[in-house]
């Protein structure tokens, strides 16, 4: 797909992998929906994208709120009648086992990640078949492929957006309307600035910039692919833990374990 003169419209486009994503559709020409809490922010990303000379729009909006995201659609079909390419890019995680997190700190990560996913396909999923083209990109995590002691809730947000994302694409079979998942590993952007990995090391030597996975999210966006994992080579490790996962799941839980408890030691 030719990026130039395509609406695309990003969650979560204020910083990290969705303002680099912004950038890099708009160096293709795009013209770009930018969607996030911060309206400050997100006029910094507009004042970035402008020596692209590609038009934008800045639309506040909480996506966990439906009527938000509904009012953010009105505003978005008004000026535009459709988009092409929807990226669902907002999350975030709470680290903690699931005994100390309040049901209310789980229900807020399944409320951005999933549902806030869930509302941004609904409203713009008609004009889309209605065009019969389209691609959806659902930015998840290779936490949706593994279950990990200290983010389960952060996990099961992502494993749901997985399942999801597969149901889908098999739905949306011959409309013209493209479903891909992207899935990183740990990436280097804000997501760690939540106040409850204060006392976790931030990055490991293998963390990927937000411009490696906002490339990744192009390549999605005219992939046929179901998932894209990030880099590429995890995906043998994904293979192995589906394939022998009494070999791995022990490894991985212990390790984990290990880090949660210390963390909540001290």
């Amino acid at each position: 797909m030719d990026f130039k003169d395509k609406i695309v419209l990003i969650t979560g486009a204020s910083s990290g992998i969705g303002r680099a994503a912004s950038v890099l559709f708009a160096k293709e020409g795009a013209n770009i929906i930018l969607v996030a809490r911060s309206k400050e922010k997100l006029e910094e990303v507009t004042e970035e994208l402008k020596k692209f000379n590609v038009s934008s729009l800045v639309c506040e909006c909480d996506v966990s709120d439906k009527s938000q995201v509904k009012k953010m659609c009105e505003i978005v079909l008004e000026k535009y009648k459709s988009i092409d390419i929807l990226v669902n890019n907002a999350g975030f995680a709470i680290y903690g086992s699931v005994s100390n997190l309040t049901i209310e700190e789980i229900e807020s990560q399944m409320e951005t990640n999933y549902f806030g996913m869930i509302y941004c396909i609904k409203n713009f999923l008609p004009s889309m078949i209605k065009k019969k083209s389209g691609h959806i990109v659902n930015v998840a995590s290779v936490a949706g492929s593994f279950g990990l002691p200290g983010i389960a809730s952060y996990c099961g947000s992502k494993f749901a957006m997985l399942g999801f994302s597969e149901g889908l694409k098999h739905e949306l079979k011959e409309t013209g309307i493209g479903v891909t998942v992207v899935s990183p590993i740990m990436v280097r952007t804000n997501f760690f600035d939540h106040k409850s990995f204060e006392k976790m090391p931030k990055y490991s030597p293998t963390s990927l910039s937000a411009e490696t996975v906002a490339k990744a999210i192009l390549r999605a966006a005219k992939s046929p692919r179901l998932e894209i994992i990030v880099p590429s080579v995890v995906r043998i490790a994904v293979w192995i833990k589906s394939t022998f996962p009494y070999l791995i799941n022990p490894i991985l839980g212990s390790a984990f374990k290990k880090q949660l408890s210390n963390q909540e030691q001290n």
